[in-house]
């Protein structure tokens, strides 16, 4: 008696796999790849957090660069380390009790600072071109006599120079207006809330000497993004390597009853 044969296909385990899904080097390599993610991840957290400071600007004194509300991170420096154009952070009692104060150093001890000639700040007979000053300001906003910095002192002032109390706002004080090296906690590298990024050079000091180099927040930054994408592509492996393999899965034939 003749007959013919029907087939059904079925998953060659005959049941669900709850094991390992993907090859073993695969495995291993998403393994490896959260692992090496977490260091890069946590350890650029505890880097950012040992060098930089967070502060909140209260007022528009630093206006256009940091606006009121601004949060700021600072990196922790030396105050033997500050070079003209640099934006600090600072404590002076003189100044303001017991709260940091964020001024611009436009003159370091030795310097001679004036205001102004042509509509512009003069440091050591120099004209300083000041491109963050707010948009069709002047920096005449400040009548500054000649002042000589004492050596181990600064003069700093606001990028919004009309409202700003800066050393111009204090030249009656015993130290002219200067603040001590050692008051400066921190130099500041970014303004983060709202996201405008890293602070632009004042290259108009380049004249008067060397920049101060910017902290280490951009490799920072790169290696907690570098971190969260190793994180989550080795954590991603395991699912994507088992819809894969429902899609390749072999399937086999088998008799189902003849007629």
């Amino acid at each position: 008696m003749g007959g013919e044969s029907t087939t059904r296909t079925a998953p060659r385990s005959g049941g669900t796999n709850t094991g390992p899904v993907g090859s073993r080097t695969g495995q291993r390599l998403s393994g490896l790849a959260v692992a090496l993610g977490l260091v890069l991840f946590l350890g650029g957290f505890a880097w950012g957090a040992v060098v930089y400071r967070p502060y909140t600007v209260p007022t528009s004194s630093m206006a256009p660069t940091i606006d009121a509300g601004n949060r700021v991170l600072a990196q922790r420096v030396d105050g033997g380390d500050i070079r003209r154009g640099d934006v600090v952070v600072f404590t002076d009692k003189t100044w303001v009790s017991n709260a940091p104060v964020v001024k611009r150093v436009v003159a370091v001890g030795g310097d001679t600072v004036a205001c102004c000639t042509d509509g512009k700040l003069t440091v050591n007979g120099k004209q300083i071109d000041e491109p963050y000053l707010p948009a069709g300001s002047a920096a005449e906003w400040k009548t500054i006599p000649s002042v000589t910095v004492p050596e181990g002192r600064l003069f700093l002032l606001g990028d919004e120079r009309q409202g700003s109390l800066d050393s111009s706002a204090h030249l009656t004080d015993a130290a002219s207006g200067t603040v001590a090296r050692s008051a400066v906690t921190a130099r500041v590298d970014a303004v983060v809330w709202p996201m405008n990024g890293m602070l632009k050079e004042p290259t108009g000091f380049e004249k008067l000497g060397a920049l101060s180099s910017q902290g280490p927040l951009r490799t920072i930054t790169i290696l907690i993004v570098a971190g969260a994408v190793l994180v989550l592509g080795g954590g991603a492996y395991g699912p994507v390597a088992k819809l894969l393999s429902r899609g390749r899965s072999r399937t086999r034939t088998e008799p189902v009853g003849a007629r």
